[in-house]
């Protein structure tokens, strides 16, 4: 592969990378548990003739959902572009990926260096090389998208990863896209994006994932899971474990991605994307240990209220009911996951914990605290 080197400068400079990697359609491997092989390809209507290729740019994309979503895009012709630091590699072979199809995705990708902060570098690079569709995967806050929407005049549509943590909390669930926001949560800052949009009058979709899994998540959702079920040790879970919770499946939000991508019925609109089902937080640590092929995990449930662990999390999801509905997606854009819970489980062990990777290391030291305190609940 060509070395990358582009300076961040007056006249952006892009660089086009030689390489080699495999989309994710690899052969699936098997647990001790049986599964249908899935082969992984886009579904839905949107199909790209030559004359619909569009010249993308990707805020962010050499992570998880980017990771994704840029090798369906490159797949179905659009030229790519990806705006990061340059401080990760712009591109990286994808577990199960074959040679031939990494070194074809890596020949086509663009890469521009450059702070996405950094709004003069932003508005002077994009507007000089100027983007018929923005991709937003990292973006947290309206301030940062100014500068693109000022520096793009022509933009034909600008897609928003946002969250489903936007909702406002409420006794009544699932959530729904119209449902009451909360302009004080931790995710103020994705909903002040969509205000912004929608005030621009721009051509914008929103999507909302819910939690999102799969292979090199590096969030440590299944991963927390998987942790604890190899190293053989019971499974703290808070309360009654009896709180609900959604999963989507990363592979299946990158599809989502790339339906609405010119398509009519999603513009100006948000959509929820997660999982089909709903799952309590006792049933995820069994999914987990279903999926990876050992045996059902103890299960201990502990007051939180009872424990000090100061700036570390016991358990990497929030204590409460959390769940929305995907069927405006279903009814609107005719998409449909196509990864239920343990298989899409099975996938991300299978592709990555299950071969030696992970994003962080192992932490029991919350798991000791609870374990060895005798006021857990029964």
């Amino acid at each position: 592969m060509a070395k990358l080197v582009v300076l961040q400068q007056k006249q952006p400079s892009f660089s086009l990378l030689p390489a080699s990697l495999s989309d994710f359609n690899g052969t699936r491997l098997h647990t001790q548990i049986q599964l249908k092989r899935k082969v992984w390809k886009p579904k839905g209507a949107l199909r790209i003739s030559a004359s619909s290729t569009k010249k993308i740019l990707i805020m962010g994309g050499t992570r998880f959902i980017g990771l994704f979503l840029s090798r369906l895009l490159v797949k179905e012709g659009h030229q790519v572009t990806l705006f990061t630091r340059g401080k990760a590699p712009i591109t990286q072979q994808l577990p199960g990926e074959s040679e031939k199809d990494y070194t074809d995705f890596s020949s086509k990708i663009l890469h521009l260096k450059g702070d996405r902060k950094d709004f003069e570098f932003v508005k002077a690079s994009l507007s000089a090389e100027g983007f018929d569709v923005v991709y937003d995967i990292n973006g947290r806050e309206a301030v940062e998208v100014e500068p693109i929407l000022d520096a793009l005049p022509k933009l034909e549509q600008y897609i928003y990863c946002s969250s489903a943590g936007v909702y406002l909390k409420s006794d009544l669930l699932p959530h729904f896209e119209t449902d009451a926001v909360d302009p004080k949560s931790r995710h103020k800052g994705k909903l002040e994006t969509e205000s912004l949009l929608e005030s621009k009058g721009v051509n914008w979709t929103s999507i909302r994932p819910v939690y999102i899994y799969g292979p090199l998540n590096y969030n440590p959702v299944e991963e927390w899971f998987f942790h604890r079920l190899k190293a053989g040790r019971p499974i703290p879970v808070p309360n009654s474990g009896m709180q609900i919770t959604q999963l989507g499946h990363v592979k299946d939000l990158a599809r989502v991605f790339v339906q609405v991508l010119g398509n009519e019925k999603a513009s100006k609109e948000v959509f929820n994307i997660s999982g089909e089902k709903y799952v309590t937080f006792d049933g995820l640590a069994r999914a987990c240990a279903k999926a990876a092929g050992f045996p059902e995990p103890e299960i201990i449930h502990y007051n939180p209220k009872e424990f000090d662990f100061g700036k570390k999390k016991s358990f990497p999801f929030r204590d409460q009911h959390f769940f929305a509905s995907v069927d405006k997606a279903k009814s609107v854009l005719g998409w449909k996951p196509e990864f239920d819970l343990v298989e899409g489980l099975a996938d991300s062990y299978n592709l990555d914990f299950g071969r030696g990777t992970f994003r962080k290391e192992a932490d029991f030291s919350t798991d000791d605290l609870i374990l060895g305190k005798s006021l857990v609940l029964t």
